[in-house]
């Protein structure tokens, strides 16, 4: 099974997938919140050019989800207890 790491979870995905359709087809729809009004914030636009999306992965912030495609074993982190 092909699968990498959000907040510690186990989450699988399928070859070719971002990490942003991995954590939708999970069902998870937003994954971080915005400075102002702690507002949920997930994928957006899907093509990078908002940054809706990000994430850390593999200790490197400022990531977006839509762009990043999934690799087995790396380690995500999400925005959900940052001020981002």
């Amino acid at each position: 099974m092909n699968a990498f790491t959000v907040d510690g979870e186990p989450l699988p995905f399928e070859p070719g997938q971002t990490l942003a359709a991995a954590l939708v087809a999970s069902g998870r729809v937003a994954w971080r919140t915005t400075r102002d009004g702690r507002r949920p914030r997930g994928i957006f636009c899907g093509i990078g050019v908002c940054y809706d999306c990000l994430v850390t992965v593999d200790g490197t912030g400022g990531q977006r989800a839509c762009l990043v495609q999934a690799r087995a074993g790396m380690a995500v982190t999400t925005g959900e207890d940052d001020d981002e």
